[in-house]
């Protein structure tokens, strides 16, 4: 579990081709934590992506990317020289500036636009449909791993607004128009969800899970006569 507030940058250094997917050294940069301060087994968000460290050195940590993460997120298209965004895992004990990111990417979204707002901008996506109808005005969406509040949403896109300090210590500094980002929709959203599309489809098809109304029975308010009404 992450909250979405990246702890700094890192550079992929080599990708490795594997039977089954890849393996991602990663080098953090300087003003980052130190390579040396996670363990084998620790989780990292890389851009928003839930991996497991499987190798560590004083400079640099390497994570395996299986078939079912490279279909969901840009990762596939890290290069040596691609930077990423890095967090570690939430303690119990942190304070919680973001929101709940699990690091499960849900998809990827095309950038469609950034417009310069003064020193912010203004940045419009277009995820695919399943997550696009997940997304309200004001809720959270995680970008390429990092925590942000959903300005406008549209029939087919969305926007957020970055300040220049997201911009500066994100790789949200650097996407242009037709880059790729990956999304992970809020958690919340999409039980809620999840529940109301099986309650729903009980409800259409008459199943076990449809709600059963029992009919309103009219209460007749009615005055006993005096003698009848008990001493």
């Amino acid at each position: 579990m992450f909250t979405g507030l990246v702890e700094g940058q890192g550079t992929v250094v080599k990708v490795s081709p594997m039977p089954v997917g890849l393996r991602l050294t990663i080098e953090p940069d300087s003003d980052c934590f130190p390579a040396s301060s996670v363990a084998l087994g620790d989780s990292i968000s890389i851009c928003g992506c839930c991996l497991t460290v499987v190798s560590q050195t004083d400079g640099s940590f390497d994570f395996e990317a299986g078939e079912e993460t490279l279909s969901k997120t840009t990762l596939g298209t890290f290069q040596t020289g691609t930077r990423v965004n890095l967090e570690r895992s939430l303690r119990a004990e942190s304070r919680l500036g973001g929101h709940f990111v699990q690091g499960h990417v849900d998809g990827t979204a095309r950038v469609l636009a950034v417009e310069r707002n003064g020193d912010w901008i203004d940045m419009w996506f277009q995820p695919a449909a399943a997550q696009q109808r997940l997304l309200v005005p004001k809720g959270s969406v995680a970008i390429d791993g990092v925590s942000l509040t959903v300005v406008q949403v549209q029939s087919d896109r969305f926007s957020v607004a970055l300040i220049p300090h997201t911009l500066s210590v994100t790789t949200l500094g650097q996407v242009v128009p037709g880059s790729l980002v990956n999304i992970e929709n809020d958690i919340l959203g999409k039980y809620v969800d999840h529940l109301l599309q099986g309650r729903l489809a009980g409800l259409q098809l008459g199943g076990p899970e449809a709600v059963h109304v029992s009919p309103v029975v009219p209460v007749i308010s009615q005055t006993l006569p005096e003698s009848t009404v008990p001493q």
